[in-house]
């Protein structure tokens, strides 16, 4: 009997062993592979990121859980700001969480980005950026974009250029500066595995975003040297950029109230 349960017992241990040995080869097979799929479109010097019309900005909290600024978001909307100075972008789509009231990551960048003298002509807000899966969504459907640069930490670059391939968007990643921040291995940790679910969300249970709604192409104002040389038909401030940019502030304004 004690032989019967024994080899019950060491049966049942290796098959435990070999599933999870299976479960860890595919785990690292996955991230090998959407790493191996991005890793040549990802730049990691500012200066060199590849210029689109519209730089895709994701949410993140403005604050950590100790209670100090996060320096994620701080790099995040830095960067963001800089590639409008470079002329590498000409507008950003920032896109975050507004679940509740109490907690709303597109206008809190809003508010730092217009701190760092970014125009409101230059800026669209997506509240129901819920995840990078729904970001890049409503990208595509709602706001009508084709192609954009993401911008983002190295280490979620990966999988936010393979989720822009699977949904048909040319993309390219422009790595934001890093900084040293004790706790980051916890976020690439958790990165690592959010790709294999990843994998799971596109080709297996088919992932929907939480919200379209109907379609709201970019508004992107023309550079000041552009609608200088080339004013719109019937402007009023047609011949005068900076009154246009103004009048294109105002609209966003408001519209952003609504």
């Amino acid at each position: 009997m004690k032989q019967v349960v024994g080899n019950v017992f060491r049966g049942l241990l290796m098959t435990l062993g070999a599933t999870a040995l299976l479960a860890a080869l595919l785990f690292l097979v996955a991230n090998l592979w959407v790493l191996g799929q991005t890793h040549s479109r990802i730049e990691h010097e500012l200066p060199l990121c590849v210029g689109k019309q519209v730089g895709i900005v994701f949410g993140t909290s403005h604050w950590t859980r100790s209670g100090v600024r996060n320096p994620h978001f701080d790099a995040r909307m830095s960067a963001s700001a800089r590639l409008l100075r470079l002329g590498h972008i000409d507008h950003l789509l920032i896109s975050g969480d507004n679940r509740t009231r109490f907690y709303n990551e597109p206008i809190t960048m809003w508010r730092d980005l217009r701190g760092r003298q970014v125009a409101d002509a230059d800026m669209t807000l997506d509240y129901a950026g819920f995840s990078t899966f729904d970001t890049l969504s409503r990208a595509k459907e709602v706001f009508g974009v084709e192609r954009a640069l993401l911008i983002t930490q190295g280490w979620h670059l990966p999988r936010a250029l393979f989720i822009a391939d699977a949904l048909g968007l040319e993309v390219t990643g422009c790595a934001v500066p890093a900084q040293r921040v004790s706790g980051v291995w916890r976020l690439q940790v958790r990165e690592w595995v959010a790709r294999v679910a990843t994998l799971g969300d596109l080709y297996l249970w088919r992932r929907e975003p939480h919200f379209l709604g109907p379609l709201e192409p970019l508004q992107i104002a023309p550079r000041s040297w552009e609608a200088w040389l080339f004013p719109a038909a019937g402007d009023p401030a047609a011949g005068d950029p900076a009154a246009g940019q103004n009048i294109l502030s105002d609209e966003v304004s408001e519209g952003e109230g609504e």
